[in-house]
C-alpha cells in the first residue's frame, strides 16, 4: 500500500466513522430527522427483537474487544499494513454501528418517561456524556486514536514515538473518561423505553468487559505505573473502583 493510498484510505476512515459517530448521537437521542432510531425502526415481536438486538451489540463489542488486543494486532498487521491497521479497525467498527442502526428492532413500552425540568437535568447530562466522549479522545491523540496519525507518520516518514503514559484532565479523576461519557450517553435519557435500556445495559456490560481486558494491555505497556494509578483512581467514579493489581 502506498502512501498517498494509505493516507487516503486513513481519511476516508475517519469520515466514515465521524459520519457514523453523528448518527449514533441522533439515534440514542430518537431524534425525528432520522429514519432509524432506538425506538423506531423495524418491527418485530418483543422476544424476537431482545434476541436480534443482543446479538447485534454482541457483534459490535467482540469486533471493538478482540481487533483491539495486541495478539490480534500482532497476527493482523502480516496481512494488513501496520500503518493502515488502525484505520481498518475504525472502518470495520463503523461497519458494525452501520448494522445495528440498520437492522435494530425497537422494543416499545416505557420504563420511565419524565417531562419538564428533569426531562432538561438528562438532555443535559445526555450532551455531557457525549462531550466527554469526543474530549476524551483529543486528550488521549485523537488523531492516533483514529488512525490519522499512523497514515500520516508513513507517508512523511516519520516514526511515532513510544508511548507515554499521560493523566490529563479528567483522567485525573477517573481511569476511563471516554467510556464514562458513553455510559452517560445511553442512560440518560427522558424517555427509556425497553428497547433503550436493552441498548444502555448491554453497552454498559461491554464497557465494563472493555475495560477488563484494555487495563491488561495497560499494564503489560506500562507496569507499575500503571497498576499504581489503578490504586489512586476510580474506573469510571471518582474514588470507586480503585485496584492494586490486574490479573495478567
Amino acid at each position: 500500500m502506498s502512501k498517498t493510498i494509505s493516507l487516503l484510505f486513513a481519511m476516508l476512515a475517519y469520515a466514515i466513522f465521524f459520519a457514523t459517530f453523528l448518527y449514533l448521537v441522533g439515534f440514542v437521542a430518537d431524534l425525528p430527522q432520522f429514519p432509524r432510531t432506538v425506538n423506531r425502526g423495524l418491527g418485530a415481536p418483543p422476544a424476537a427483537a431482545a434476541l436480534v438486538d443482543t446479538a447485534l451489540i454482541a457483534l459490535f463489542g467482540v469486533q471493538h474487544s478482540v481487533m483491539a488486543r495486541q495478539g490480534f494486532k500482532r497476527g493482523w498487521t502480516r496481512i494488513v499494513p501496520k500503518q493502515a491497521e488502525r484505520s481498518v479497525y475504525v472502518l470495520v467498527a463503523s461497519l458494525a454501528l452501520m448494522m445495528l442502526f440498520a437492522f435494530w428492532h425497537p422494543i416499545a413500552g416505557d420504563v420511565w418517561r419524565v417531562e419538564g425540568l428533569p426531562a432538561m437535568v438528562l438532555w443535559v447530562l445526555f450532551a455531557l456524556g457525549w462531550g466527554m466522549v469526543l474530549l476524551s479522545t483529543f486528550l488521549i491523540n485523537h488523531f492516533e486514536l483514529f488512525g490519522l496519525q499512523q497514515a500520516w507518520f508513513h507517508a512523511s516518514g516519520r516514526e511515532a514515538a513510544a508511548p507515554e503514559f499521560r493523566q490529563p484532565l479528567f483522567y485525573r479523576v477517573v481511569r476511563h473518561p471516554l467510556y464514562l461519557g458513553f455510559v452517560l450517553a445511553f442512560w440518560a435519557t427522558p424517555h427509556m423505553t425497553w428497547g433503550h435500556l436493552l441498548l444502555a445495559f448491554g453497552m454498559t456490560a461491554y464497557i465494563l468487559i472493555a475495560i477488563r481486558h484494555e487495563e491488561r494491555d495497560l499494564v503489560a505497556l506500562f507496569g507499575h505505573e500503571y497498576e499504581d494509578y489503578r490504586g489512586r483512581v476510580g474506573m469510571l467514579v471518582p474514588g470507586i473502583g480503585k485496584s492494586k493489581g490486574v490479573r495478567l
